[in-house]
C-alpha cells in the first residue's frame, strides 16, 4: 500500500534530561494537547500503584517516581506525526538514553529552571554530541521558587559548551510566572490560570508590559526591559544562516519576517550552529504547545539528517543508506523488552519497506528472521500494523536471534549499520533464586533481562560457581531483580555489591614460554616469545603479530591471541580482568607433529601468567564523578566527608540557593553514602554520581582488597 504520511511530515524525537527535570510531566501534557489522551496523570499521583502516567507504567517506576525504561508514543500536531521517546534521567539507566538517541533524529533537552544544567544533563548532551543529534532546549519549572532563566542559559553555554539562542523569554518567575515573550513573532503569550485547558492571550509588546501584568520582581522587570536586545541577538544569529536575508537587512534595513526567521532557526538547528532555548512550566500547563510548535518547525524530518552509515566487520564506515522507501530494506534493532506479548524488538527503519510475513537477514549474526506480528507501540499498548516504511519506529514480536544493536536487512542487499556503543558495568553482585526449586526458572528470567539490557553482564565465578550480575549501579541491579519478580514471577536474592576492579601492568618486558609435554604417542609442543607493555587508561587490550619467517605458523597466531584473551580475564593479583596493555608476539617455534592450535593457546596462557607477575601488576579501581547538592550550612561537613572517602574536590557550583560540590571519589567508598549524607544534612542534601575513569588503587587499600578476595574465595570453596 502507498505511503500515507510523507517522510517530511515525520519527527522522530526524544525527551532527555536529568532526573526530576520534568520529562515525563512534559510528555503527559504533549499527549493531552495532541488529543492522544483525555486526562493528565501527574507523577506524585502514581505512588499508590492504582494509576500511572502513560510512559511510566512499570511498577518500579510508579513506586520510585522516576523513569526506568524508555517508552515510545506517537502523536499528531499540525498534521505532522511525532514519534516520541520519553527517556530516563537517572545515571544508572543511561543505556536507555544511549540507544534511543542512536535512532532518533532530534531531541528536546529539558532543564530544571532552578537547578539548570545537572550531571545527567551533561552526560546526555555528550551522548547527543556523539550521535550528532540536533537539539532544542526547554527550561522547565519556571514557576518554582529560585527559577532563573538567564542563569540556566549561561550554564548551557559554560557547562555544555553549546551556543544557546533564546527564542523565548519568561514573563515573570516563581509563583508570578505568567507566560513568555515569543521573540520570533514578537508577541507576549500570557496565561490567566494554571488549568490544563486554559488558553493563552497573545498580547502586543509595549513598554508598560511589566506594569500591565503586575511583574514586580526587579530581575524579571529587567529581563522584559531587555526584549529588544534579545530580539537583535536572535535576528543577527538567524541572518548567519540566510545570505539573501542578510543582504536585504544590511542594504535596505529589511527586518526578516517571522517565516524567514523560522526557516533560519530550522537550518541552524539542523546543522547544530546554535541551540534554541524555550521556557515554560509543564506542571502548570504553560508553554507545552509552544514546544510542540518548535518540534514541528525546527526539528528534522528523517530526510533532513545524514544518511545512516554502513560498516565493515571492524566497524569502519564503508558506505551509507539513504532514508527512502525506494532503497533496499534496512533497520536497526535498538531495544529488546520482555512483554505480555512476548519478546518485543524495537526497530528503526532506515530504508525500504518491511511487510508482515517477510523473511529478512540479521546481517550482524548471519541469521534469517521471519517477521510475524508487527506493532506500533503506544507506551505499553501494542497496535498491529501490516507494514513499516523508512523513518518508522515499530516493534517486532518474538524474533528468535535479534538483539540490541543488530541490523536487519534485505538478504539480497545485505549491509551492517553502524552499531551502538555501550558502557562497561562498574558494580557487581552475586544473585540466586530465593526458592531453590525455581533456580532454572530464575536463570531463564535472568538471561532474558540481560538480553534486553546490554549494560547488564552475566557471568559465573569459575571457582565458587556463583552467578555474578554486573550493572551500572546499585539501583540498576535492584530494579533488575524487582522486575524479574513482576515480569516473570520469580524472586531472587542479592549479595553485597562488589566493585569492578581491574588489573594492569606498569613495566614493559619480553617473556619466553615453551609448552612441552611428552606422553605415549604424539606429544605437545609450542614456543612463544611475547612482549607485554602498558598502555594508557581505557586503551583496553591490543594484540600485535610481529613474527617473521613462519616461526609461528599463520594458522596458530589466532590461537595465541585467543589464549591471551581468555587468560587476561583472570588477573594475577586478585583474579580481576587485566586491561590497558599490548601483547606483541615476536617469535616462537613449532613441531611438525606435536604443535597445534591448542598447544599454542596453552603456551600463550602460561606466558601471560609468568610475564604479568614480573611486569609490576597493580590494581585499578573505578572512580566516580560525584555531585553533592547541599545547603551552605552543611558545606564544611560534606567536603570533610568526601575527603575522608579519598575524594578529590573538583569544583563548587551554585545550584539555586544551594551549593553543588563536584568531586572524584572511588566507587568502593560510596556504598551507604546516601544514609550518611542525609544524617549530616538533616535530609536536605542529595547527590548523583556517574562513572568517570579507572585509576590505581593506593598500596595499602590494594593489599586489603587482595586479602578480602582471597578470603572470600576460600570461604566459598570451604
Amino acid at each position: 500500500m502507498p505511503r500515507t504520511i510523507p517522510l517530511s511530515d515525520i519527527r522522530n524525537i526524544g525527551i532527555i534530561a536529568h532526573v526530576d527535570a520534568g520529562k515525563t510531566t512534559t510528555t503527559e501534557r504533549i499527549l493531552y494537547y495532541t488529543g492522544r489522551k483525555h486526562t493528565i496523570i501527574d507523577i506524585h499521583d502514581t505512588k499508590d500503584l492504582k494509576t500511572s502516567t502513560t510512559t511510566d507504567y512499570l511498577e518500579q517506576e510508579q513506586k520510585r517516581g522516576i523513569t526506568i525504561q524508555s517508552a515510545a508514543v506517537s502523536a499528531f500536531w499540525r498534521d505532522k506525526k511525532i514519534n516520541l521517546i520519553d527517556t530516563p534521567g537517572h545515571v544508572d539507566f543511561t543505556i536507555e538514553v544511549n540507544r534511543s538517541l542512536r535512532v532518533l533524529d532530534g531531541a528536546v533537552v529539558v532543564f530544571d529552571g532552578v537547578a539548570g544544567v545537572e550531571p545527567q544533563s551533561e552526560t546526555n548532551w555528550r551522548l547527543a554530541d556523539n550521535y550528532g543529534v540536533p537539539r532544542i532546549c526547554y527550561v522547565n519549572k519556571m514557576d518554582r521558587s529560585g527559577a532563573n532563566f538567564l542563569r540556566c542559559v549561561d550554564m548551557i553555554k559554560k557547562r555544555l559548551g553549546a551556543r544557546p539562542l533564546p527564542a523565548q523569554l519568561p514573563i515573570g518567575s516563581e509563583e508570578n510566572f505568567k507566560g513568555m515573550i515569543d521573540l520570533v513573532e514578537m508577541k507576549a503569550l500570557v496565561w490567566d490560570s494554571d488549568d490544563k485547558d486554559a488558553q493563552w492571550q497573545s498580547l502586543e509588546i509595549t513598554p508598560d508590559l511589566a506594569d500591565k501584568l503586575h511583574i514586580t520582581t526587579p530581575s524579571d522587570r529587567k529581563l522584559l526591559g531587555d526584549i529588544a536586545k534579545y530580539r537583535t541577538e536572535l535576528i543577527d544569529t538567524c541572518l548567519e544562516q540566510d545570505d539573501e536575508a542578510m543582504e536585504a537587512y544590511l542594504t535596505h534595513g529589511t527586518v526578516p519576517s517571522a517565516d524567514v526567521l523560522r526557516q533560519a532557526l530550522r537550518k541552524g538547528t539542523l546543522h547544530s550552529a546554535f541551540t534554541i532555548v524555550l521556557c515554560g512550566s509543564s506542571y502548570k500547563n504553560k508553554g507545552v504547545q509552544q514546544v510542540l510548535d518548535a518540534v514541528v518547525d525546527y526539528m528534522p524530518a528523517p530526510t533532513d539528517v545524514s544518511s545512516i552509515k554502513t560498516v565493515d566487520a571492524d566497524g569502519e564506515p564503508i558506505g551509507e543508506r539513504k532514508c527512502s522507501d525506494d532503497e533496499p530494506f534496512s533497520a536497526l534493532a535498538f531495544k529488546v523488552i520482555n512483554d505480555a506479548y512476548g519478546a518485543l524488538t524495537f526497530i528503526r527503519v532506515y530504508s525500504g519497506v518491511l511487510t508482515k510475513g517477510a523473511s529478512v537477514l540479521n546481517s550482524t549474526r548471519g541469521k534469517r528472521e521471519k517477521i510475524g506480528r508487527m506493532v506500533e507501540m503506544f507506551a505499553k499498548e501494542a497496535n498491529p500494523v501490516e507494514e513499516a516504511r523508512a523513518g518508522d519506529i515499530i516493534a517486532l514480536v518474538s524474533l528468535a536471534d535479534t538483539e540490541t544493536g543488530d541490523t536487519l536487512c534485505d538478504s539480497a542487499n545485505a549491509v551492517v549499520l553502524e552499531r551502538m556503543r555501550f558502557p562497561d558495568p562498574v558494580i557487581s553482585v552475586s544473585v540466586k533464586s530465593k526458592v531453590k526449586a525455581e533456580q532454572e526458572k530464575f536463570g531463564t528470567a535472568l538471561g532474558k533481562m540481560v538480553r534486553a539490557d546490554p549494560s547488564l553482564h552475566l557471568e559465573t565465578d569459575r571457582e565458587t560457581g556463583q552467578t555474578i550480575l554486573r550493572g551500572m549501579g546499585e539501583l540498576h541491579l535492584e530494579v533488575t531483580l524487582d522486575r524479574m519478580r513482576t515480569e516473570f514471577g520469580v524472586e531472587g536474592t542479592m549479595g553485597e555489591p562488589q566493585v569492578a576492579y581491574r588489573e594492569t601492568i606498569t613495566k614493559k618486558l619480553t617473556e619466553q614460554y615453551i609448552h612441552k609435554k611428552q606422553t605415549g604417542g604424539s606429544g605437545q609442543f609450542a614456543e612463544v616469545w611475547i612482549t607485554f607493555e602498558p598502555l594508557e587508561r581505557s586503551a583496553g587490550f591490543e594484540f600485535v603479530d610481529k613474527t617473521v619467517g613462519g616461526s609461528v605458523p599463520r594458522e596458530f597466531v589466532p590461537s595465541v591471541e585467543k589464549g591471551l584473551k581468555i587468560q587476561k580475564e583472570d588477573g594475577v593479583l586478585a583474579h580481576y580482568p587485566t586491561v590497558d596493555f599490548r601483547a606483541t608476539l615476536i617469535d616462537g617455534s613449532f613441531h611438525d607433529v606435536d604443535s597445534n592450535a591448542l598447544t599454542f593457546e596453552i603456551a600463550a596462557k602460561a606466558c601471560f601468567r609468568e610475564a604479568i607477575r614480573k611486569a609490576g601488576p597493580i590494581l585499578l579501581e573505578p572512580v566516580m564523578k560525584v555531585e553533592t547538592v547541599t545547603p551552605g550550612d552543611y558545606l564544611g561537613d560534606v567536603i570533610g566527608d568526601i575527603n575522608r572517602r579519598r575524594g578529590a574536590i573538583q569544583d563548587q557550583l551554585e545550584r539555586g540557593a544551594n551549593i553543588a560540590v563536584v568531586a572524584n571519589v572511588p566507587l568502593s567508598e560510596m556504598f551507604g553514602y546516601i544514609g550518611q549524607l542525609r544524617g549530616m544534612t538533616s535530609g536536605r542534601a542529595s547527590y548523583t554520581m556517574e562513572f568517570s575513569h579507572y585509576e590505581p588503587v593506593p598500596r595499602q587499600v590494594a593489599d586489603e582488597v587482595i586479602a578480602e578476595v582471597a578470603k572470600a574465595k576460600a570461604a566459598a570453596l570451604a
